[in-house]
């Protein structure tokens, strides 16, 4: 756990950074850095679909993925009350900049595949490396959104920390199809929160999370069914 520990830390101390920086910057060198990250995430998110859809052995899977996932979370109404709760904490835009966050640090190939490699291997160079983008990123964020983005750590601690643990416990049977699916599913939900900073497009980006469990519940199916 290393290493999601350090990446958990380069979060905070990227925020704590990054939020003192607010306090001195100008209007409308933060509507630069929020097209900056707009633009980033975009860019990050066709990353992941050029790196990994190629290799999709289900290429419809991530189709049926979004469209299942999509109608879960608008029927659980996860945007509209995951909004409601932190603006009832903070003001302005941080709940964008927040799902914006959570999004870029855990839906990642770094992000995924370093707490496999931690478990199976000991090694942790994609965690480390992963952890420096993610302090440099969340300066930039924290000092368009706010000291709320420290949450995000706490996101990222549970995501890769429940990663690390299934990774142990399924040594033999986790496998590198299920994360590329995984990866390309969360490629377009980075994509559509660049969409929604840059304004071209509001996303609801949330509704659209339990996309990221089909995957899984579909690998499950087949290898208890033997498909």
């Amino acid at each position: 756990m290393f290493g999601t520990i350090f990446n958990t830390m380069m979060i905070i101390a990227g925020s704590l950074i990054g939020s003192i920086f607010k306090k001195g910057i100008k209007e409308e060198y933060h509507e630069i850095l929020m097209q900056a990250m707009g633009l980033v995430a975009l860019g990050l998110g066709i990353n992941s679909l050029v790196q990994h859809l190629p290799s999709s052995k289900y290429p419809v899977l991530f189709i049926v993925s979004l469209a299942i996932g999509g109608l879960i979370g608008q029927k659980l109404k996860l945007e509209s009350r995951f909004n409601s709760f932190v603006n009832k904490y903070s003001k302005g835009n941080l709940a964008e900049g927040l799902s914006t966050a959570i999004l870029l640090f855990c839906i990642g190939t770094l992000s995924i595949l370093g707490p496999v490699e931690a478990a199976l291997k000991g090694d942790y160079t994609y965690l480390l490396a992963n952890g420096t983008l993610d302090g440099i990123t969340s300066i930039v964020l924290a000092s368009t959104f706010g000291i709320g983005i420290i949450f995000a750590g706490i996101a990222l601690f549970t995501w890769q920390g429940s990663i690390y643990l299934i990774a142990i416990l399924m040594k033999n049977s986790l496998s590198n199809d299920l994360l590329n699916e995984v990866t390309i599913v969360g490629g377009i939900l980075i994509i559509a929160s660049g969409l929604s900073i840059l304004g071209i497009k509001k996303c609801n980006t949330l509704n659209l999370l339990p996309s990221l469990l089909i995957p899984p519940i579909v690998f499950l199916f087949m290898h208890l069914f033997h498909l």
